[in-house]
């Protein structure tokens, strides 16, 4: 017995049981009762609940503060309570009922439409009494008829079915529906259409600045029949009191190109109701996922304020961008960084910066921002990606989680495995950066040497004892081979280091370039550096650039301390990607000899490249 038989069952019976009850009381008493009802959703409706401010953040976050949003969160669960109860309405509906209860604005605009003789479609969105609303059309004096859709639950649907009967509305069934239709139009009739909820087959068209997905039957036809296509909006003034305003009809655009003609006149309609939902935002029916199909994704970037955990996190943007754009998708980027009051809150420009945003992919990288990403994804329904190990939290709770394999990961669906660490090096990347150093390098050998220089860490000291020595072998190397050198150092290095490196260079013809980032900081020196090498020379201290040198292309040598000089995820970190190919280990004392023999034996020792983008593609397929 599934739960749509049991659900279908006790809402017929409820229905059934209390519809008398509810029609016995005064009108305004009816709706207090739905008010009441639509508060008790708001307070356990979670799941819908979180849908739905989702969608309001993505109407008007950029316009209200979170507060503002919030209050018209709630008013939209009271309205809907009301509406739900006003179904058990419709037999009440009577000409002293509508006369009472319903103003209308704009009844000429009726009668305008018949005029052209080819019948009218009312157009509306999923919002106000919806179905209280079919009922008032119909008591308007013209025939009006609406599309029955098939429901999960047939006994609510039959019983829903007899009150729009009861009341003059006619029912077009899925059987026979075009023939029906056209007979409709032909009689200069009038039914009703919805311009919302397209699913797969909707047409794309901005529905508050973004692309959503919009059911295109009612301009299809408005085009080939030559139907009048008149837009109605209802609203509630104050308990039964409800507002009808009726649009115009819309000059319906043709140019002979169908589908534009189809966009166009759609995106018009669009517009014309977005004006309506943003005087009367508690009307529309928020709880639905608007731009689940949409062309357009949000993607959130939480930034801890660490450089290599942003420059990750930034990687894999680019490989979620191209993966959304193979499929037509455009994808828009905000970038925040996490700022905390104390240990744990948050800063008050961050929470109201997070709260105005509306994404549908959230990612972190590091432990600090995966908390703030769980909470953030969480209240926005969107999918969230954890780069490394997410602190405390389970890796359950994310979408997708990607970790190093030294790491050591354990091994689950929504985990992908990568080697060494995210970044952003492709050919792009290089031969941009490659062109800006070489303006001032100007490298002219087949032979190019790059260094990279990193700092210390906690378990990682730089030798300058080691470094004289690599310089002396590097030298005697590029000597005997005729190469030239470029070298950077990083923010992390120390002084002592950067006056070496000056000291070592500042007379050797062959250095073309040499960055001392802490002075002149160029941000296309490693790009550049990478770009322009054939072999590069990486100190070993970091997972990021010893990641970004493997990516390059080119021959990678990591100059090794020992173990008892380096952490032991470090140490299985450079051992992994020494066997795997992605990089060639020596120590200070054998570096002339490893570069010799690269150089040498190329192209027979062949260059593998790190690239983790088929991986992460992989993982990326089965969230989105």
């Amino acid at each position: 017995m599934s739960k749509y038989f049991i659900l279908d069952c006790l809402g017929y019976i409820t229905l059934k049981l209390f519809g008398p009850l509810v029609r016995a009381l005064p009108a305004g008493l009816s709706l207090s009762l739905g008010r009441l009802l639509g508060f008790l959703f708001y307070s356990i409706d979670l799941k819908h609940r979180a849908q739905a401010y989702f969608n309001i953040k993505t109407a008007f976050g950029n316009k209200l503060s979170a507060q503002e949003l919030k209050r018209i969160l709630k008013g939209f669960y009271l309205a809907f309570g009301q509406n739900l109860i006003e179904v058990l309405l419709i037999p009440l509906v009577d000409e002293r009922y509508f006369k009472k209860y319903i103003s209308i604005e704009g009844q000429k605009n009726i009668w305008e439409g018949f005029k052209a003789g080819e019948g009218v479609i009312f157009a509306g969105m999923h919002e106000g009494s919806w179905e209280f609303s079919n009922i008032i059309s119909a008591n308007l004096g013209f025939n009006f008829n609406m599309f029955a859709r098939e429901q999960r639950y047939p006994r609510l649907n039959t019983l829903l079915n007899s009150y729009r009967r009861h009341k003059g509305c006619k029912l077009i069934q899925r059987e026979n529906q075009l023939r029906q239709l056209i007979g409709v139009l032909k009689a200069n009739e009038s039914i009703g259409m919805t311009v919302d909820q397209g699913g797969k087959s909707g047409t794309q068209v901005k529905f508050f600045g973004r692309l959503a997905s919009m059911p295109s039957g009612a301009v299809r036809i408005a085009l080939k029949y030559g139907a009048s296509l008149i837009p109605v909006f209802y609203t509630r003034v104050n308990g039964p009191y409800i507002k009808l305003f009726i649009e115009p009809p819309v000059r319906i655009k043709k140019t002979g190109d169908l589908e534009k003609d189809i966009q166009t006149n759609l995106q018009e309609i669009v517009h014309i109701f977005e004006r309506y939902i943003s005087k009367y935002p508690q009307e529309y029916l928020w709880t639905y996922r608007i731009w689940k199909y949409s062309k357009e994704k949000n993607i959130l970037v939480l930034s801890d304020g660490k450089a290599g955990h942003l420059r990750q996190a930034e990687a894999l943007t680019g490989v979620i961008g191209s993966y959304l754009n193979d499929k037509g998708i455009k994808a828009d980027i905000d970038t925040v960084e996490i700022k905390f009051k104390n240990k744990f809150c948050l800063s008050d420009d961050t929470r109201e910066r997070l709260a105005r945003l509306a994404p549908d992919i959230v990612i972190s990288c590091g432990s600090a921002s995966a908390i703030v990403n769980h909470r953030i994804s969480k209240e926005n329904r969107a999918k969230s990606i954890a780069i490394m190990r997410p602190s405390v939290l389970s890796m359950r709770r994310f979408s997708l989680v990607i970790m190093p394999e030294h790491d050591r990961p354990p091994k689950r669906k929504n985990v992908t495995v990568i080697a060494g660490a995210l970044n952003s090096i492709g050919p792009d990347y290089l031969a941009k950066n490659r062109e800006r150093l070489n303006k001032e390098a100007q490298v002219r050998k087949e032979l190019v040497l790059g260094i990279l220089l990193g700092g210390d860490t906690r378990n990682f000291k730089l030798s300058s004892l080691d470094l004289r020595r690599i310089f002396f072998q590097v030298k005697a190397f590029l000597d005997n081979a005729d190469g030239e050198l470029l070298i950077t150092t990083s923010r992390r290095t120390p002084a002592q280091v950067e006056a070496l490196v000056e000291e070592e260079v500042k007379s050797y013809a062959r250095c073309k370039s040499a960055v001392i980032a802490n002075r002149k900081n160029l941000d296309y020196a490693v790009g550049g550096i990478l770009g322009l090498s054939k072999i590069v020379l990486v100190s070993p201290e970091s997972i990021s650039m010893i990641s970004e040198a493997a990516s390059s292309g080119n021959y990678v040598v990591v100059f090794y301390p020992g173990k008892n000089k380096i952490s032991a995820k470090h140490e299985r970190f450079l051992q992994s990607m020494a066997q795997k190919g992605y990089i060639h280990l020596c120590r200070a004392g054998d570096t002339l000899n490893v570069l010799n023999r690269l150089w040498q034996e190329r192209p027979q020792v062949q260059v593998k490249v790190l690239d983790n983008n088929a991986k992460l593609r992989e993982g990326i397929k089965n969230i989105l």
